[in-house]
C-alpha cells in the first residue's frame, strides 16, 4: 500500500512490531491504520491523529506532511494549513482538558479525604490516648477500647456504602460466591462459621468472607 512501508519504518523505530499493536498503543481501530497505510489521512478523524502522534513519536505537523497525499501547491495549501491550525486548536483544547481534569481530581482527592478524615474524628482523636492508657496497664479490658475504632470504621462504612457479608461467628449455608474457605472442603449450601467478614459494596464484591466447616 502507499504508506506502509513508512508507517513500518516508524513503528520500527519506536519498538512496535505490527499493526495491531499500534491499534492497542494508539487505542485506535486498524481500520483507521489502514486509512494511513492508504494515504487516506484526510479521511481520518483528528482526534485519532492525536492519539497516534505521540506513539509514533511525531509532531502532527509532520505526521500530516509524510502521510498527506495533498500536493503542496499554491492552491491547494491554505485546506492544509487550515487543518493544521485546526489539529492546533484541537490540541490546546485537549491539553486545556486533561489539566482541568487533574485539577478537578485533586479536588474530589481533598475532598474525600477530608469527609473521610471527618467521620473518623473522633478515632484521630482519641484512639492515641486509649493506646496510651492501655501501654500503662495492660490489664484495661480491651471491650472498653473496642468503641473507639468500631463506630468511626462503622460510619465510615456506611457512609461509602459498604456492608458485611456476615458477622464473625455466624453459621450459614456456604456460598462459594461470597465464601472463601480457610480450610477443609464444603459444598455449596452446607453449613460454614465465618472467621474473617467480607464486604460487599452495592452489588460489587470487594472481599469474600473467610469460612471453616462446621
Amino acid at each position: 500500500m502507499l504508506h506502509t512501508q513508512k508507517l513500518q519504518d516508524l513503528m520500527q523505530q519506536v519498538g512496535i512490531s505490527s499493526f495491531k499493536g499500534l491499534s492497542r498503543a494508539a487505542g485506535i481501530s486498524e481500520r483507521q491504520i489502514l486509512r494511513l497505510r492508504q494515504g487516506k489521512l484526510e479521511q481520518m478523524r483528528v482526534n485519532v491523529l492525536l492519539k497516534l502522534s505521540p506513539v509514533l513519536q511525531m509532531p502532527l505537523n509532520e505526521l500530516i506532511a509524510t502521510f498527506s497525499t495533498v500536493e503542496f501547491s499554491q492552491e491547494k495549501t491554505a485546506p492544509t494549513q487550515e487543518l493544521l491550525r485546526e489539529i492546533t486548536n484541537l490540541r490546546k483544547e485537549y491539553d486545556r482538558s486533561q489539566f482541568q481534569l487533574e485539577q478537578q481530581r485533586e479536588i474530589l482527592l481533598q475532598e474525600l479525604q477530608q469527609s473521610s478524615l471527618q467521620l473518623l474524628e473522633s478515632l484521630l482523636l482519641q484512639w492515641p490516648t486509649a493506646a496510651q492508657k492501655a501501654q500503662e496497664n495492660p490489664q484495661l479490658a480491651a471491650v472498653k477500647i473496642v468503641p473507639l475504632v468500631q463506630k468511626p470504621l462503622d460510619k465510615l462504612l456506611q457512609a461509602w456504602g459498604v456492608e458485611a457479608i456476615a458477622p464473625v461467628g455466624a453459621e450459614l449455608p456456604y456460598d462459594p460466591q461470597l465464601h472463601q474457605l480457610t480450610k477443609g472442603t464444603a459444598q455449596p449450601g452446607e453449613t460454614v462459621k465465618v472467621r474473617y467478614t467480607g464486604y460487599l459494596q452495592g452489588e460489587k464484591l470487594l472481599y469474600r468472607a473467610e469460612v471453616s466447616p462446621v
